[in-house]
């Protein structure tokens, strides 16, 4: 097959494994799917190794599923893998990381002959349990796990494991629903693949498989031999839950690879916020393939040369039976502390630290009289990101997790919640040459007659994003109920019927001195409200006479 060919089919692999995901965004029933794309879709060749994945997703979800597949073909075995299988597990430490995630493997057949594979992963609203939160004192708590099985046996739904799930969830039509659509989705990459493979004459996907992974891994090590043998350390240190967690790692380029040892970082928490390894390495290697390779693809071979290690035991490798359900907190700040140590190596290359982790809660709903219908409603939101060494951060953007923040409407539709106020949040954003992105205000509560537990899943309370080369750091999280109440910034907690909470979300921080800002880009920002009068005073050095002209500029309407 030519270059030219080769190509082409690689191209029109990634594209079925977008309609794969895109399919399941659209028939996926948890808001989580459908508006936030905390979702991810891949397809495999027959040994298990990952050939494309879809451009919608997350990272911690695709590069964690990528090592899932094996899981399933041991577990599984290769002489019970028939046509019209469908397999699916929640296993933290063999799919993606905490038990809310369904991964579903489907394998493909091709006139008779099994040539690989598809796989999808979802986060679905509510798994059993104590709910979504850092509650939980092990895994046991934190709701049902589902082993390694077949969902269907040659076409045959298994109804009894049906049953079980349906028993064991607060929301049993949206979980099981969102595994049809998993299933589904992997049937419509399954159409798509048979119709390729038809087009092109193929009879299985060895050929296109060692072109993309050949290339891929020769055009990553290209990349990587082009980089200077140095080592360097880094580290940083965030809330955790009832005390501080410091995340540390040696990073190590060599001709061939890079590693990153995170030795030294702390141990297993008691609370739910310990990480496994597999989502450890899964942000790991995308904070590296982003600032080093961003443009290859990802598969088994562009992820090949980045090796990730960490001690057994520690927050980012947690073995059973550790509590896991918010691993994201610590995850999400992998790659800041990976950027740390990278930056004294490639200068003027990464950003500044950002929110991290999604800004995440969720509202457990009941009414008060006792009487009437609960509700789990699950809410993505996002911190600002960090400058990057020639632009501002992006505002209110999830970095890395790249998962979209939940429209207002989307989130009251789903339960009796009411979002009072969703807006950016002024000067949250760290000064600098270039600003960190904001954070966001938001205000939480019930309809009337309806009280709730909020669960929060928040960091940066106590350690906000740093500045790097000189830029600010960005303005940390708040949280309070309406009335001063304070609240903590992880975990479950009562909210009385009429009450509201209160939250500040992160901003990123910034990059280079605020003084060497550019005068259009602080007016600009003072006019759109993204700083107030006092921060351009204070940070960038305005007078009181050239913002109030500005301001009064604005106000008669003048040109900006």
């Amino acid at each position: 097959m030519s270059t030219v060919a080769n190509q082409v089919m690689w191209n029109r692999l990634i594209s079925v494994v977008e309609e794969q995901a895109q399919a399941l965004v659209r028939t996926a029933f948890s808001t989580s799917v459908r508006e936030a794309g905390d979702l991810s879709a891949g397809v495999y060749n027959a040994e298990g190794l990952m050939l494309a994945q879809a451009v919608t997703g997350t990272p911690g979800h695709v590069n964690a599923m990528a090592d899932a597949v094996p899981h399933f073909i041991r577990r599984i075995g290769r002489d019970n893998i028939r046509v019209g299988d469908v397999y699916i597990t929640n296993d933290p430490w063999e799919g993606t990381g905490h038990l809310h995630d369904i991964t579903v493997v489907s394998p493909s057949f091709h006139n008779g002959s099994h040539v690989g594979f598809f796989a999808c992963t979802a986060h679905v609203v509510d798994i059993g349990g104590r709910g979504f939160g850092a509650d939980a004192a092990s895994v046991y708590e934190e709701g049902l796990y589902i082993p390694i099985m077949k969902f269907a046996d040659q076409g045959q739904v298994d109804h009894t494991l049906i049953q079980i799930i349906r028993g064991n969830v607060r929301e049993p039509d949206q979980v099981i629903g969102d595994i049809y659509a998993l299933a589904t989705c992997n049937d419509i990459g399954q159409r798509r693949l048979a119709e390729m493979m038809a087009e092109f004459d193929l009879t299985d996907l060895s050929g296109i498989g060692d072109y993309i992974l050949h290339n891929s891994r020769r055009a990553t090590l290209e990349r990587i031999a082009a980089l200077p043998r140095q080592s360097a350390s880094g580290g940083m240190t965030i809330d955790g839950f009832d005390q501080p967690i410091d995340l540390k790692v040696q990073l190590t380029i060599e001709t061939d690879r890079i590693l990153c040892d995170f030795a030294g970082t702390s141990g297993v928490d008691k609370k739910g916020i310990n990480v496994p390894l597999v989502y450890t390495k899964a942000y790991a290697c995308y904070a590296l393939k982003c600032a080093i390779a961003p443009e290859i693809p990802n598969n088994a071979a562009s992820l090949a040369p980045f090796e990730i290690s960490a001690p057994a035991g520690s927050i980012v490798n947690a073995t059973h039976p550790a509590p896991v359900a918010l691993r994201h907190i610590i995850g999400h700040m992998i790659p800041d502390t990976v950027y740390d140590a990278l930056d004294q190596i490639l200068p003027a290359t990464v950003p500044a630290e950002g929110a991290g982790c999604l800004c995440n809660f969720q509202v457990s709903l009941r009414p008060v009289t006792g009487q009437g219908q609960r509700a789990e409603v699950l809410a993505f939101n996002s911190g600002g990101a960090g400058a990057r060494p020639s632009v501002d951060g992006l505002n209110a953007t999830a970095f890395p997790s790249g998962v979209m923040t939940m429209p207002v409407e989307a989130t009251e539709h789903t339960g009796p919640v009411i979002i009072w106020r969703k807006e950016l949040r002024p000067d949250s954003g760290g000064a600098g040459q270039f600003r960190g992105g904001l954070g966001q205000y938001m205000e939480v509560g019930a309809r009337q007659g309806y009280e709730f537990d909020f669960s929060a899943m928040f960091d940066r309370v106590d350690h906000p994003a740093r500045g790097r080369q000189g830029g600010a750091d960005g303005a940390p999280t708040t949280i309070a109920q309406d009335d001063q109440t304070p609240m903590r910034g992880k975990g479950k907690q009562y909210v009385g019927e009429g009450r509201r909470v209160a939250l500040g979300l992160p901003g990123g921080a910034g990059y280079g001195a605020a003084s060497d800002r550019d005068p259009a880009l602080v007016r600009r920002d003072l006019i759109r409200g993204y700083i107030s009068p006092d921060a351009a005073i204070r940070d960038y050095g305005l007078s009181e006479t050239q913002v109030a002209k500005i301001l009064a500029a604005v106000a008669k309407g003048a040109p900006t």
